[in-house]
């Protein structure tokens, strides 16, 4: 399949920019893959929808604040954005015409010079210890598409209500319509709930600018599943009870770590498996996710689970009906 199979026209009027003050009263597009139906309700509904037995499976990675800004040379503006942390001192990092040797004065005073790793790979390393500074200055990274600078708020809300294991440099968007009270309420409804771990980074979101899907390579993300997820998911499919995932982070964390029986094996590593339409699925049974962008490999990976056709009259449905699109957006899940 082309990369031009996935493309759809996205108006910006259709693109939140901002999330409901309630996470929980977003709109919940519910999708049937046996008969391909569709049926529009909120997000709060959600109990009603899932099974007592049904196994939730969550991401509970946890958004850096992640953009810091500073001057090089006294005088030019700059901006990076940390991708990963090697150690107290070290990052690897995103930036726009960065030069190997360079001196970044941070907003708040801390220095750090800019090192080459590789022809695309870059460095900052910090005169001291960062993690407190990046924790008080660092700035939550939305995405390009949110047109906004962030703010104060999105430190609340561009964060699940669950997140523990800080290391993502993007949310797993899915989950942000989640309350504390709407689990508990699923909870009482006998559905159990499970974590992973998926630190969600560049692969995610990184472009796919080739024209054969099958030619993209992802950017490894680093997963771990904890003995008691495992356990948990394997007797659930053996007693024939649903996986449901929280997102296509949750997804591709499952789906990369099964045996050739099928078992789910509990280990911290990093993965760079890539979904698309034809590819099998052995671990979930239904999916809670956003509306994606056009041409990428999150609405692929959801035209696989569901069909692609099927995905592209929802996301006109969801045009028509005048659905909010993308990560502060609302959301479907299918079934």
């Amino acid at each position: 399949m082309n990369t031009s199979d996935f493309d759809y026209d996205l108006p910006q009027e259709f693109i939140a920019f901002y999330p409901l003050s309630k996470r929980e009263d977003c709109r919940l597009m519910v999708l049937s893959r046996k008969d391909q139906s569709i049926e529009h309700r909120r997000f709060y509904e959600l109990p009603d929808l899932l099974r007592e037995g049904d196994l939730l499976v969550l991401n509970n990675t946890k958004v850096l604040p992640a953009r810091l800004f500073g001057k090089v040379n006294n005088d030019k503006r700059f901006e990076i954005l940390l991708s990963e942390r090697i150690n107290s001192r070290l990052w690897k990092s995103l930036m726009r015409n960065p030069k190997n040797g360079m001196t970044i004065e941070f907003d708040g005073g801390l220095k750090g010079n800019v090192l080459r790793k590789g022809k695309d790979e870059w460095l900052v390393e910090f005169e001291e210890n960062a993690d407190d500074y990046i924790e008080h200055f660092g700035k939550m990274p939305l995405p390009p598409y949110i047109r906004r600078e962030p703010e104060e708020e999105d430190r609340i809300f561009y964060q699940t209500v669950y997140a523990e294991k800080e290391g993502a440099i993007a949310a797993p968007t899915a989950g942000l319509h989640f309350t504390e009270s709407l689990l508990d309420e699923i909870r009482r409804r006998g559905v159990e709930i499970r974590y992973v771990t998926l630190h969600v980074g560049i692969g995610t979101f990184k472009p796919v600018k080739v024209e054969n899907i099958k030619d993209h390579n992802m950017h490894p993300e680093y997963v771990e599943i904890q003995e008691e997820t495992a356990l948990a998911v394997n007797r659930a499919k053996s007693e024939n009870r649903r996986i449901v995932a929280v997102g296509t982070t949750v997804v591709r964390a499952l789906e990369s770590r099964v045996d050739e029986s099928g078992n789910l094996l509990p280990k911290g590593a990093y993965a760079d498996l890539f979904i698309y339409p034809g590819f099998r699925f052995q671990v979930v049974d239904a999916l809670i996710t956003n509306f994606h962008l056009p041409r990428s490999t999150l609405l692929m990976l959801v035209s696989a689970f569901a069909g692609r056709e099927f995905i592209f009259k929802a996301y006109g449905e969801a045009k028509r009906e005048r659905y909010r699109f993308l990560s502060y957006g609302d959301a479907m899940l299918i079934l």
